[in-house]
């Protein structure tokens, strides 16, 4: 138990450092499951009710987050952080997994970094995709040209 509880506060930690402060508990509570990797030993995989919240990267040590999880780190962060909102005419290619050019961005956090794991949504701030930024916030907001988030997972369809 005791090894569970420092893996527990291990990937809180992480939480806390990538997202934000204070948000490791209530996005991992106590009844997540980890699994580790087979060939390191290293946490791996992050689930709560048997399905994916976020993997560990080993390249750098963050989070990669799933629709679920993104679903619920939505929840607890306050817009606009972490978050890319694309325009009404995009939001199906948001969906299906289409990389986000900087012209069909609307707003944007200002504090985003190149590299940071970023959360697609809507207007009305629901998650479409999830990826990684490749431009700052105010450059995705300024720039007609270029990639502004390479999505790694879409949402599929989403309920109107």
């Amino acid at each position: 138990m005791e090894k569970k509880s420092a893996h527990l506060n291990h990937i809180r930690g992480v939480a806390n450092y990538q997202f934000d402060q204070n948000v490791g508990t209530s996005f991992f509570p106590d009844e997540v499951e980890i699994s580790f990797s087979h060939k390191t030993g290293r946490i791996r995989h992050i689930y709560l009710k048997k399905k994916l919240l976020a993997t560990l990267r080993p390249k750098d040590g963050f989070f990669s987050l799933t629709i679920k999880g993104a679903q619920q780190l939505s929840s607890l962060i306050t817009p606009p952080r972490f978050r890319v909102v694309v325009q009404k005419s995009m939001e199906d290619f948001a969906k299906q997994g289409k990389n986000i050019f900087s012209r069909h961005v609307i707003s944007a956090d200002t504090e985003i970094r190149p590299g940071e794991e970023v959360i697609v949504t809507d207007e009305r701030n629901r998650v479409l995709a999830v990826g990684k930024a490749l431009l700052t916030g105010r450059e995705m907001l300024v720039f007609k040209r270029g990639v502004a988030v390479k999505t790694r997972r879409g949402a599929g369809k989403i309920e109107k």
